[in-house]
């Protein structure tokens, strides 16, 4: 596996932990994440959903740097997601500034990763010779 595949198994595996925490402890999200908002469960488990389709993108990318649709969605994925933790520091002010590093550094990284490696992982294609 290349490192870039490598580096979005342990992102996608990190998520798996905010997984668990939206769906069973939405106290301990609200806490970590979100520090001004009442988080209901409702929105626990939202949050929950929608991290574990970031993480099966993470882990089918991982294994498909190849496939471009593929790495789009998961590449969107992160820009979708800092982009919302943005929203919810700046414009909202829910989000504290260390939680908000924290989204940051993985997304920001993965982000500039596969933007560089856009590509890379491509196949070669073997030209038709008259």
């Amino acid at each position: 596996m290349k490192p870039l595949g490598w580096w979005l198994m342990l992102v996608g595996s990190l998520r798996l932990a905010s997984v668990w925490f939206g769906f069973f402890d939405t106290w301990a999200l609200r806490l970590a994440v979100f520090s001004k908002t009442q988080m209901t469960d409702v929105h626990g488990r939202t949050f929950g959903v929608w991290t574990l389709l970031t993480c099966t993108l993470c882990f089918l990318c991982a294994f498909n740097l190849d496939n471009k649709p593929i790495y789009l969605a998961t590449l969107l994925s992160f820009i979708y997601a800092l982009s919302h933790f943005l929203s919810e520091y700046l414009i909202y002010h829910t989000m504290a500034a260390t939680n908000l590093t924290t989204v940051s550094i993985f997304a920001g990284t993965s982000i500039v990763w596969m933007l560089l490696q856009w590509n890379v992982h491509q196949p070669l294609r073997v030209s038709k010779q008259h």
